[in-house]
C-alpha cells in the first residue's frame, strides 16, 4: 500500500512538470509579419506554437544559397512526418526579391506551400529578424549571410545554430527538431 501511494505521489508531481529538450536559448524572435511567397501576410502569428527553422538567402545568389536550398529540400524530405514544421527562408534582398522571385524560386526548389515559405518585406523589417534577432545576415549592398540555419521553439525561441554546409549539420538538426516537437512547457 505504501509503495502505491509513493507510486501515485510521484506520477501526481511529474504531471505538472514539462519535458525540456536540454537545447539552449539564444534569444527570442520578435513579433513581424511580411509577404510569403503567395503574396499574402506571415508572420509570428503562422509560426507561434511550432517549431521551425530559418535561413536567409537572395534568389539571384551564385554562392551557397543554392546549396543552403537544396539542404532545405532535403530537410523538407526527412521531416515530412512533422506536418507541423514551417521551414522559412528570408530573403537578404528586398529590394530585388520581389514576391514573384520569391515564388519562382520555391518552385524551382519544390517547396511544400504549406510547410516551406520564402518572405521578403521593407528592408528595416528584415534586418532586425537577419541581424538584431538572428546574427545571421546583413541587409544591404553587400548581400552577405551565414551559411547556418537556426532551429526556433513553439515559443519562439532560438535554440540552435547549424551549418548548412556541414554534412553532420542536417542529421543533427532533424534529431534537434524531434527533440523540440515533444518539449513541453
Amino acid at each position: 500500500m505504501i509503495r502505491h501511494t509513493l507510486v501515485v505521489l510521484a506520477l501526481a508531481s511529474m504531471a505538472g512538470c514539462g519535458w525540456h529538450s536540454g537545447l539552449p536559448t539564444y534569444g527570442t524572435v520578435p513579433e513581424f509579419s511580411l509577404t510569403s511567397e503567395s503574396g499574402k501576410a506571415f508572420g509570428t502569428p503562422d509560426l507561434d506554437g511550432r517549431v521551425w527553422v530559418a535561413n536567409f538567402f537572395f534568389t539571384t545568389c551564385n554562392g551557397p544559397c543554392p546549396r543552403m536550398s537544396a539542404q532545405f529540400h532535403k530537410l523538407q524530405t526527412m521531416t515530412k512526418n512533422s506536418p507541423d514544421l514551417r521551414l522559412v527562408s528570408f530573403t537578404i534582398d528586398p529590394k530585388n526579391d520581389n514576391v514573384e522571385a520569391i515564388a519562382a524560386y520555391a518552385k524551382r526548389w519544390k517547396a511544400d506551400p504549406v510547410r516551406w515559405r520564402f518572405l521578403t518585406g521593407a528592408p528595416e523589417a528584415i534586418k532586425v529578424l537577419s541581424w538584431d534577432t538572428f546574427h545571421l545576415s546583413e541587409v544591404g549592398g553587400a548581400l552577405e549571410h551565414s551559411t547556418k540555419f537556426a532551429l526556433v521553439d513553439k515559443k519562439l525561441q532560438i535554440r540552435g545554430y547549424y551549418d548548412s554546409l556541414d554534412s553532420n549539420g542536417l542529421a543533427e538538426l532533424a534529431s534537434d527538431i524531434e527533440k523540440l516537437e515533444r518539449e513541453i512547457f
